[in-house]
Protein backbone atom coordinates (compact mmCIF):
# COMPACT_ATOMS: atom_id res chain seq x y z
CA UNK A 1 0.00 0.00 0.00
CA UNK A 2 1.24 3.67 -0.75
CA UNK A 3 0.99 5.66 2.10
CA UNK A 4 -1.77 8.00 2.71
CA UNK A 5 -1.65 11.86 2.05
CA UNK A 6 -2.87 13.73 4.88
CA UNK A 7 -5.60 16.47 4.39
CA UNK A 8 -8.04 18.13 6.14
CA UNK A 9 -11.21 16.44 7.48
CA UNK A 10 -14.83 18.03 6.00
CA UNK A 11 -16.14 20.04 9.29
CA UNK A 12 -18.89 22.39 7.91
CA UNK A 13 -19.68 23.20 11.30
CA UNK A 14 -16.20 24.93 11.84
CA UNK A 15 -15.64 28.02 9.05
CA UNK A 16 -12.46 28.26 10.65
CA UNK A 17 -10.63 24.83 9.51
CA UNK A 18 -7.11 25.78 8.85
CA UNK A 19 -6.57 25.27 5.10
CA UNK A 20 -2.80 24.82 5.24
CA UNK A 21 -1.28 21.60 6.05
CA UNK A 22 0.31 22.70 9.08
CA UNK A 23 -0.21 20.58 11.65
CA UNK A 24 -1.31 17.15 10.00
CA UNK A 25 -0.57 14.30 11.18
CA UNK A 26 1.76 11.88 9.64
CA UNK A 27 0.56 8.41 8.73
CA UNK A 28 3.71 7.01 11.08
CA UNK A 29 1.74 8.53 14.09
CA UNK A 30 -1.44 6.92 13.09
CA UNK A 31 0.45 3.56 12.48
CA UNK A 32 1.98 4.29 16.12
CA UNK A 33 -1.52 4.41 17.37
CA UNK A 34 -2.65 1.71 15.14
CA UNK A 35 -0.30 -0.86 16.19
CA UNK A 36 -0.16 0.08 20.23
CA UNK A 37 -3.73 0.13 20.76
CA UNK A 38 -4.49 -3.03 23.01
CA UNK A 39 -8.40 -2.85 22.49
CA UNK A 40 -10.20 -1.48 19.44
CA UNK A 41 -13.77 0.16 18.89
CA UNK A 42 -15.76 -1.60 16.62
CA UNK A 43 -19.18 -0.19 15.55
CA UNK A 44 -21.20 -2.07 12.93
CA UNK A 45 -24.77 -1.61 11.65
CA UNK A 46 -27.59 -3.73 12.48
CA UNK A 47 -30.07 -5.29 10.05
CA UNK A 48 -32.40 -3.11 11.26
CA UNK A 49 -29.97 0.31 10.83
CA UNK A 50 -29.55 0.73 14.49
CA UNK A 51 -26.12 0.88 15.18
CA UNK A 52 -24.03 -1.71 17.29
CA UNK A 53 -20.38 -0.75 18.77
CA UNK A 54 -18.17 -3.16 21.15
CA UNK A 55 -14.98 -3.64 21.83
CA UNK A 56 -12.32 -5.96 20.00
CA UNK A 57 -8.87 -7.41 20.31
CA UNK A 58 -6.94 -6.81 17.18
CA UNK A 59 -3.99 -6.05 15.31
CA UNK A 60 -2.83 -3.76 12.21
CA UNK A 61 -0.73 -6.36 10.23
CA UNK A 62 -0.13 -6.67 5.96
CA UNK A 63 -1.72 -2.71 5.55
CA UNK A 64 -4.72 -3.54 7.07
CA UNK A 65 -6.41 -4.27 10.56
CA UNK A 66 -7.47 -7.73 11.55
CA UNK A 67 -9.84 -8.96 14.39
CA UNK A 68 -12.36 -12.20 14.67
CA UNK A 69 -15.02 -12.71 16.39
CA UNK A 70 -17.47 -15.87 16.79
CA UNK A 71 -19.87 -16.57 14.10
CA UNK A 72 -22.85 -16.06 16.03
CA UNK A 73 -21.75 -12.95 17.57
CA UNK A 74 -23.97 -9.32 16.89
CA UNK A 75 -20.60 -8.36 14.58
CA UNK A 76 -20.50 -10.97 12.59
CA UNK A 77 -24.32 -11.08 11.66
CA UNK A 78 -23.84 -6.91 11.27
CA UNK A 79 -21.39 -7.69 8.91
CA UNK A 80 -22.83 -10.75 7.05
CA UNK A 81 -25.74 -7.90 6.29
CA UNK A 82 -24.31 -4.54 5.68
CA UNK A 83 -20.56 -4.97 5.17
CA UNK A 84 -19.28 -2.15 6.53
CA UNK A 85 -17.46 -0.99 9.69
CA UNK A 86 -15.39 1.91 11.32
CA UNK A 87 -12.78 0.90 13.88
CA UNK A 88 -11.19 3.09 16.44
CA UNK A 89 -7.64 2.74 18.80
CA UNK A 90 -8.50 2.68 22.47
CA UNK A 91 -7.17 6.29 23.29
CA UNK A 92 -9.71 8.57 22.20
CA UNK A 93 -7.43 12.39 23.16
CA UNK A 94 -4.93 10.72 20.56
CA UNK A 95 -7.48 8.53 18.26
CA UNK A 96 -7.13 7.14 14.84
CA UNK A 97 -10.61 5.89 13.52
CA UNK A 98 -10.31 3.49 10.09
CA UNK A 99 -13.91 3.06 7.69
CA UNK A 100 -13.75 0.63 5.67
CA UNK A 101 -15.10 -3.15 4.13
CA UNK A 102 -14.35 -6.20 6.66
CA UNK A 103 -13.81 -8.95 4.27
CA UNK A 104 -13.98 -12.76 6.04
CA UNK A 105 -10.70 -14.58 5.58
CA UNK A 106 -11.35 -18.49 5.63
CA UNK A 107 -7.79 -19.31 4.26
CA UNK A 108 -6.55 -21.49 7.87
CA UNK A 109 -2.68 -20.86 6.44
CA UNK A 110 -3.15 -16.65 6.69
CA UNK A 111 -4.77 -17.75 10.59
CA UNK A 112 -2.11 -19.69 11.50
CA UNK A 113 0.68 -16.65 10.08
CA UNK A 114 -2.65 -14.21 11.90
CA UNK A 115 -2.15 -16.37 15.53
CA UNK A 116 1.32 -15.57 15.69
CA UNK A 117 1.05 -11.63 15.40
CA UNK A 118 -1.75 -11.83 17.75
CA UNK A 119 0.22 -14.13 20.30
CA UNK A 120 3.58 -11.33 19.88
CA UNK A 121 1.13 -8.80 20.64
CA UNK A 122 -1.18 -9.95 23.49
CA UNK A 123 0.97 -13.05 24.66
CA UNK A 124 -0.01 -16.95 25.07
CA UNK A 125 -0.95 -19.07 22.50
CA UNK A 126 -4.15 -17.85 20.49
CA UNK A 127 -3.74 -20.19 17.53
CA UNK A 128 -5.20 -23.53 18.72
CA UNK A 129 -8.23 -21.53 20.02
CA UNK A 130 -8.61 -19.80 16.67
CA UNK A 131 -8.09 -23.28 14.56
CA UNK A 132 -10.68 -24.86 16.66
CA UNK A 133 -13.23 -22.15 17.64
CA UNK A 134 -15.09 -21.57 14.32
CA UNK A 135 -14.91 -18.28 14.51
CA UNK A 136 -14.76 -15.54 11.54
CA UNK A 137 -11.34 -13.91 10.77
CA UNK A 138 -11.90 -10.77 8.98
CA UNK A 139 -9.54 -8.16 7.77
CA UNK A 140 -10.31 -4.41 7.14
CA UNK A 141 -8.01 -2.40 4.56
CA UNK A 142 -9.18 1.08 5.75
CA UNK A 143 -10.96 3.33 2.91
CA UNK A 144 -10.38 6.90 4.96
CA UNK A 145 -8.60 7.13 8.24
CA UNK A 146 -9.29 10.11 10.57
CA UNK A 147 -6.40 10.95 13.64
CA UNK A 148 -7.59 13.83 15.88
CA UNK A 149 -4.71 14.85 18.89
CA UNK A 150 -6.13 16.66 21.75
CA UNK A 151 -2.58 17.27 23.05
CA UNK A 152 -1.51 19.15 19.88
CA UNK A 153 -0.51 22.96 20.10
CA UNK A 154 -3.56 23.21 17.83
CA UNK A 155 -6.47 20.83 17.56
CA UNK A 156 -7.98 22.37 15.07
CA UNK A 157 -4.86 21.54 13.09
CA UNK A 158 -4.46 18.33 13.83
CA UNK A 159 -7.44 17.12 12.67
CA UNK A 160 -6.30 15.08 9.78
CA UNK A 161 -7.96 12.86 7.14
CA UNK A 162 -5.92 9.99 5.23
CA UNK A 163 -7.53 8.54 1.91
CA UNK A 164 -6.58 5.01 0.90
CA UNK A 165 -6.69 4.02 -2.92
CA UNK A 166 -8.14 0.76 -3.55
CA UNK A 167 -6.64 0.05 -5.99
CA UNK A 168 -4.45 -3.17 -6.28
Amino acid sequence: MNEPTPSRPYWPDFPDMPKDPKGLKSWSWALERLEKSHNYWIATTRPGGRPHLMLVWGVWWEDAFWFSTGPNTRKAKNIAAHAYCSIGTEQADQAVILEGVPHEITDRAIWKRLAAVYDKKYGGDVEPMLMTSGGNVYRVEPETAFGQDEHAANFAESATRWRFSQES
